[in-house]
C-alpha cells in the first residue's frame, strides 16, 4: 500500500523555461510536503537526468526555446521500455492537450492553474507511478516462486494421474491451484487448462480462510503433517451441477524451507451413489410413502422451524387442519383401493391451491396439515381455507365411479393461540372438531376473539356489496391546477363510502376488501358511470366542461371489458370522450402489457385521455413506455413531500418532467400541500398540480362552487420582466442576519434571510437566487451540509461561507463538499465584503447571463458607481 510519506518522498522534476513558473512551483511542492523537488529551464538534459535518476514525475511545459515539451517526452520515450512516460503537461494552451496526451503525457494542466488542482493531478500521478513500481517488482517474486513450485509438483504428475479420485494441490500460502489430475478434470468436467483457472472457491472447495483451517488442522493431526483429515462436501462442476464428495486434507511439505513450501493436498472420491441410497432412507422416514407429501414427524419439525422464523421476523403462522368428511364411507363402499386413490388426489389438489412458501403434509389416515407464513391479519387463511373447499368440490373420478367430497378445517394461530407446534397442532385439531360439529364443508377458529375478526371482515363484504346495490358509494374531486394559467384545469375522482350508521369510510379501510373479493371490477365499472354522470351534469351548469380523472384497477382489464364500460357510459351520459381520463398505475399497465396497450389504444383513438399514476414508485419498462398511449405522468406523492429538501427526490421529478416532456407528455405532480413545493415545480416546468394546497377532495357541490368562484394559484412572483439580483442569506444569528441585510440593501439586492437551512430551502424553490451566503456552524445542519444539497439542486448559484471558524479542515471540507465560490471570515471588513459580493454577481451574469458585457443595463446591477 502507498503510504503519504510514500508519496512525499517522490522525486519529482519541473521543467519550464520561465524561472518564475518554476519558483512557483516548487514553492506550492515544498509548502506542501513533498521532499525531493528538482527543477530546470533547460529541456535538452530532461532525459539525461530522468536515465540517471528515474524521477517519478516530470512537470513540463510545452512551449520552450531550443526544445519544446514534444522533442523533451520523445526524449524519454526509449528510457521507458514499458511505455509509461511519468509526465504531468502544464502549459497555456490548452488546444493542445490532446496532442500531449498522445504524445505520451499522462495527464494535463491548464496555465494559469488552481494550486489545489494541480496537487492533486501531481498526487494521483505520483501514486499511480509508485504503485506500477510495487506491482511490477511482486510480479517478478510472483514469477519466481511459480517457477520454483512447478518443478516439485512435476514430481506428482504420474502418481497423480493414476488414480480415479480427484486430486487438487494447492499452494498453502497464495491458496491457488497449483495442478489437478485427470480424475479432478473428470469429476468436475473441465479441461485441465479451464480448471487451473479456477479459484478453489469457485469448485466448492473453499475460500483462503477455509482452506488455512483444512492446513492448519491437517498439520495438528499428526507430528509429521501427514494425517489425513476425512470431511463430506459438495464441489460444483463446470455445468453448475454439484458432485457430493469424500475428501481427504494433507499437507505436504516440499523441502528444507517447510513454511514456504507447503502444499495442501485434497483428494475427493465422489459419493454420489451413497448419497442417493441416504437419501432414498431418509425420504421413507419423513415422507408419506401413499401421497408424497411431510409425514407428521417432518410437519412438526417444519412448523417448528416456521415458528422460530415468525418469532424473529413477527410474523404469524397459520396452521389448518384439514380432515374429509364421510371418507370411512367412501373407503368403506368403493374398497381400500379406491380410499387410497382419493387420497391421493387430494393430496395433489391441496398441494395446487398452496402457495409456494407455504406446506402441506399428512398427518394421520384421512387428515391433512398445511401450514401458512403471514405478515400481516389471518385473513389470508380464510382465503386458503375456501380454496381448499373449492378443490375438494369437482367429483373425483375413482376407477368407474365418480365421488364428492368435503372437508372440516380448523385453523390455529401462533403466537395468538399457541407457541409451539405440539399444542397449535392440538388446537388445530380441536377447532377442526367444532367445524364438523356444526356440519360438513366449514372452517373454525380456535378463538372466538378470531372469529369475532373473520365475521367482521365478512360482514365488511357484505356491507359492501349491500353498498353497491343501495347507491351507498359517492365520488369527491380533488382539483388539478393548470400551473400556466393557476386555474383549475380539471379533477381526479375519489371513492368515497357512505356507511349507514358509520358515517364517511375512506379507501383505505375497504379498497383491499374490494380487491381480494373481486369487486373492485363492479365498483370500478360505477366509478366511471358515476363520474361521466357528473361530467354531464356539469356541462349543463354554470360550471362548464370538466376534465375528470378516474382509477382503473388492474382487474378491470384481467376480468372486466373496460372497453365497452367506458364506450357505454360516454353514450349514455353523451359526454365528451376527451373529459374522462383514466388514471392507471405502472403495475397496472405491466400486468397484462400487450392486452393493455390493445384496449387503450382503442379507447385513446375515442378521445379517452390516459395518464399513470405514482410513476416512479413501480416497475415498467421504458421501451413498453413509448408504445403505451398515455398523454400524462403523475408524480407521486413520495416525490413530492420533500421535493425542496431531498436532492434525490427532486432530481426524480425532475428527471420525470424533462422525460415527460421530450416525448410530449404533460406532468401532473400530486400531494402539493406547501407554496415553496408548488413554486418550485412551477420554476421547473411541471404542468399541473392538485394536492392540500389548493384545496382538498370536495364533493360535487363543494367542487362546483369552487369552480365557479374563480378561485387561482397566487401569481408566479418570479415572472418580473427584469428579474432582481437576489441575495439569500442564511444565518441561525439573528444580529449577524440584521447587521448583512442593513450593509447590502444599500447595493440595490433584493436580499432573503433565514435563520435556519430549512428556511433557505423554502425561500430558494419561492424564489430565484444568483448568490447564497452562509454561515458555516449552525443547529441540525452546517453550512457545508446545506451547500451541498444546493450545489445538488441549484447548480446554478454561486454559493459563499461566511464563517467565524477559519480552521483549514473547514476550509477544505467546504470547498469539497459544498463546491463554493469562496470562503470569507467573520468578523469582516464591510467595504471588502460589499466588493467581494459584487463580484460573486458579476461572476454569476458572466456564466449565465445573456451574453452581454457584466455591468450593463438588464444584465447585471452590481456595477454600482460609488460605495
Amino acid at each position: 500500500m502507498i503510504s503519504r510519506a510514500d508519496i512525499q518522498n517522490a522525486s519529482i522534476l519541473i521543467v519550464d523555461d520561465q524561472p518564475v513558473n518554476v519558483q512557483l512551483l516548487e514553492y506550492l511542492l515544498q509548502s506542501t510536503g513533498y521532499a525531493h523537488v528538482s527543477s530546470t529551464t533547460d529541456p535538452r538534459v530532461v532525459a539525461p537526468w530522468h536515465e540517471q535518476y528515474n524521477y517519478d514525475i516530470i512537470i513540463l511545459d510545452l512551449q520552450m526555446p531550443g526544445m519544446d515539451g514534444f522533442a523533451v517526452m520523445q526524449a524519454l520515450r526509449p528510457l521507458e521500455p514499458e511505455g509509461y512516460l511519468p509526465v504531468l503537461v502544464v502549459t497555456a494552451e490548452p488546444d493542445k492537450k490532446q496532442a500531449a496526451l498522445d504524445a505520451g503525457a499522462r495527464d494535463f494542466v491548464s496555465k494559469p492553474f488552481d494550486p489545489v488542482e494541480v496537487l492533486t493531478r501531481i498526487r494521483n500521478l505520483i501514486e499511480v507511478r509508485l504503485m506500477q513500481r510495487e506491482a511490477k517488482f511482486h510480479n517478478i517474486v510472483l514469477e519466481r516462486t511459480v517457477r520454483e513450485r512447478t518443478a516439485d509438483l512435476q514430481r506428482f504428475r504420474t502418481a497423480m494421474d493414476a488414480t480415479a479420485d480427484g486430486i487438487f494441490l494447492i499452494d498453502a500460502q497464495t491458496m491457488r491451484l497449483v495442478d489437478v489430475n485427470d480424475g479432478a478434470c473428470r469429476m468436475l468436467g473441465y479441461t485441465r487448462a479451464q480448471l487451473m483457472a479456477q479459484e478453489p472457491a469457485r469448485i466448492g472447495l473453499g475460500g483462503h480462510e477455509s482452506l488455512r483451517q483444512h492446513a492448519d488442522a491437517a498439520l495438528a493431526a499428526g507430528g509429521d503433517a501427514r494425517a489425513p483429515m476425512l470431511l463430506e462436501m459438495e464441489l460444483l462442476r463446470h455445468d453448475h451441477a454439484t458432485v457430493p464428495v469424500e475428501i481427504y486434507w494433507q499437507l505436504q511439505h516440499g523441502g528444507p524451507d517447510a513454511e514456504a513450501q507447503r502444499t495442501l493436498i485434497c483428494v475427493a472420491r465422489d459419493i454420489s451413489e451413497r448419497r442417493v441410497a441416504e437419501e432414498r432412507l431418509r425420504h421413507a422416514a419423513h415422507y408419506d410413502s401413499l401421497t408424497g407429501l411431510p409425514n407428521r414427524t417432518l410437519f412438526y419439525r417444519t412448523l417448528g422451524d416456521a415458528i422460530d422464523l415468525a418469532r424473529d421476523k413477527e410474523w404469524r403462522i397459520v396452521v389448518l387442519f384439514i380432515g374429509l368428511d364421510r371418507f370411512k364411507n367412501i373407503n368403506d363402499s368403493l374398497g381400500a383401493a379406491m380410499g387410497d386413490e382419493m387420497l391421493r388426489e387430494f393430496a395433489s389438489r391441496l398441494v395446487q391451491s398452496a402457495r409456494i412458501r407455504d406446506t402441506v403434509g399428512r398427518l394421520g389416515g384421512d387428515e391433512f396439515g398445511l401450514i401458512l407464513t403471514m405478515t400481516r391479519d389471518q385473513q389470508d387463511a380464510v382465503l386458503v381455507a375456501n380454496e381448499v373447499r373449492d378443490a375438494l368440490r369437482a367429483p373425483f373420478q375413482l376407477g368407474e365411479h365418480q365421488a364428492t367430497m368435503t372437508a372440516s378445517i380448523g385453523i390455529a394461530v401462533y403466537p395468538d393461540d399457541a407457541a409451539d407446534p405440539e399444542t397449535l397442532v392440538k388446537y388445530a385439531n380441536t377447532a377442526m372438531g367444532q367445524a364438523k360439529e356444526a356440519g360438513s364443508d366449514a372452517y373454525r377458529f380456535f378463538t372466538a376473539g378470531m372469529n369475532v375478526q373473520v365475521l367482521a371482515r365478512l360482514d365488511l363484504e357484505m356491507a359492501l356489496r349491500r353498498a353497491l346495490d343501495h347507491n351507498e358509494l359517492e365520488l369527491h374531486f380533488q382539483p388539478k391546477v393548470n400551473l400556466l394559467t393557476g386555474r383549475v384545469s380539471g379533477a381526479e375522482a375519489l371513492l368515497r363510502w357512505n356507511r349507514p350508521g358509520q358515517g364517511m369510510v375512506y379507501p383505505a379501510e375497504f379498497v383491499g376488501v374490494l380487491e381480494d373479493t373481486g369487486l373492485i371490477v363492479r365498483t370500478g365499472n360505477w366509478i366511471i358511470d358515476a363520474a361521466c354522470r357528473q361530467i354531464a351534469e356539469w356541462m349543463a351548469s354554470p360550471v362548464g366542461p370538466v376534465q375528470v380523472a378516474v382509477n382503473v384497477a388492474s382487474r378491470q382489464f384481467a376480468e372486466g371489458d373496460l372497453e365497452k364500460e367506458v364506450k357505454d357510459a360516454l353514450e349514455r351520459h353523451h359526454v365528451p370522450p376527451d373529459l374522462l381520463e383514466l388514471e392507471l398505475t405502472e403495475t397496472a399497465l405491466m400486468s397484462n402489457a400487450e392486452r393493455t396497450i390493445d384496449v387503450l389504444t382503442k379507447l385513446r383513438l375515442l378521445g379517452v385521455k390516459v395518464a399513470i399514476d405514482d410513476f416512479g414508485t413501480g416497475y415498467s419498462s421504458l421501451a413498453y413506455l413509448q408504445r403505451f398511449p398515455i398523454d400524462k405522468l403523475k408524480i407521486d406523492i413520495a416525490f413530492v413531500r420533500n421535493i425542496v429538501t431531498n436532492p434525490n427526490d427532486a432530481a426524480i421529478a425532475l428527471a420525470i418532467i424533462s422525460m415527460a416532456h421530450s416525448l410530449k407528455l404533460r406532468v401532473v405532480a400530486e400531494g402539493v400541500e406547501t407554496r415553496p413545493q408548488l413554486e418550485f415545480l412551477r420554476r421547473n416546468r411541471c404542468d399541473e398540480v392538485q394536492g392540500f394546497y389548493f384545496s382538498r377532495p370536495l364533493n360535487a357541490a363543494g367542487f362546483a362552487q369552487l369552480a365557479s368562484s374563480g378561485k387561482a394559484l397566487p401569481p408566479d412572483p418570479n415572472l418580473a420582466t427584469e428579474p432582481p439580483q437576489t441575495l439569500l442569506i442564511v444565518d441561525d444569528d439573528v444580529n449577524v442576519l440584521s447587521s448583512l441585510h442593513r450593509l447590502f440593501r444599500r447595493d440595490g439586492y433584493r436580499i432573503l434571510t433565514a435563520s435556519s437551512p430549512a428556511e433557505g430551502f423554502d425561500l430558494l424553490a419561492l424564489h430565484p437566487v444568483q448568490v447564497i451566503v452562509c454561515d458555516q456552524r449552525m443547529p441540525v445542519m452546517s453550512g457545508t451540509e446545506f451547500l451541498s444539497k444546493v450545489k445538488d439542486m441549484y447548480p446554478d448559484t454561486i454559493r459563499i461561507i461566511l464563517s467565524g471558524y477559519t480552521g483549514l479542515e473547514a476550509m477544505l471540507d467546504s470547498i469539497n463538499r459544498g463546491a463554493i465560490y469562496r470562503f470569507y471570515t467573520k468578523p469582516w471588513d464591510d467595504v471588502q465584503l460589499r466588493d467581494n459580493i459584487r463580484l460573486a454577481f458579476h461572476h454569476y451574469w458572466l456564466m449565465h447571463g445573456s451574453g452581454k458585457q457584466a455591468g450593463q443595463p438588464g444584465e447585471d446591477h452590481t456595477a454600482l458607481p460609488g460605495r
